[in-house]
């Protein structure tokens, strides 16, 4: 875990220390890789390229879902640009840190904006394509939405911004999406004719709804302790 300052008050005018908490399965080796290639990053390059390159990435990665329902060679070409959205996605705030030129309120709202933007085209494309039905590309929107809700409103009140759960992370999740890309073309369909998409979809919700429901629980009973009426 490690601490940065990030928005705590209503008006902006104030922020807090908030203890960022990264406990993914790839969270340390990619830490130090990615403070690695920031520390050689050419010094015209700044964070707000990255942040673009990973959003414009994460756009054009539904995009290559959507035009996979007519070739499906494109989910190659969404592997590609699902690496240049961790690339950037991952780089704009390591390179912030590590050049000491960190702004907090200004970051964590450009990011996350950015991302939620990014995760209902994504969703979009993939519920487009023919590989996933729509109804599990919703409800898997629905469910990172909420996650993101219930993180956002954590770093709030308890002073904790939570990058994964379970041992999960972004990075674990676009691996996920890349292994399910290059399986496609093997097995489109298993276990009597569903999706393979439509499977991993309905893990992912499931998985989803498990957490959102144990750290919403396990926060409400925190602040119950802390801010007991007597």
């Amino acid at each position: 875990m490690t601490t940065q300052t990030l928005p705590g008050s209503a008006i902006g005018t104030s922020p807090r220390l908030a203890i960022r908490i990264q406990n993914s399965i790839l969270a340390a080796p990619e830490k130090r890789f990615l403070t690695w290639m920031a520390e050689r990053m050419p010094s015209w390059i700044n964070s707000d390229h990255l942040t673009t390159l990973g959003f414009v990435a994460q756009l054009l990665t539904g995009f290559s879902y959507a035009m996979a329902r007519w070739n499906r060679f494109w989910l190659v070409a969404a592997v590609g640009f699902l690496a240049l959205n961790w690339f950037g996605d991952s780089m704009d705030g390591t390179l912030a840190r590590v050049r000491h030129q960190q702004r907090p309120r200004y970051g964590f709202y450009v990011d996350h904006m950015l991302d939620s933007i990014g995760a209902v085209a994504l969703m979009a494309g993939l519920g487009f394509s023919g590989f996933m039905s729509v109804w599990i590309a919703i409800g898997l929107l629905i469910g990172f939405l909420l996650l993101s809700i219930q993180s956002y409103l954590a770093t709030y009140v308890l002073g904790e911004f939570r990058m994964s759960f379970w041992s999960f992370g972004p990075t674990e999740l676009r691996l996920l999406l890349i292994v399910g890309n290059l399986s496609v073309f093997r097995w489109l369909r298993v276990l009597g004719g569903y999706r393979l998409f439509d499977i991993g979809g309905a893990i992912g919700i499931a998985g989803m709804c498990a957490m959102l429901l144990w750290f919403t629980a396990r926060n409400i009973a925190r602040l119950y302790k802390e801010e007991r009426v007597l």
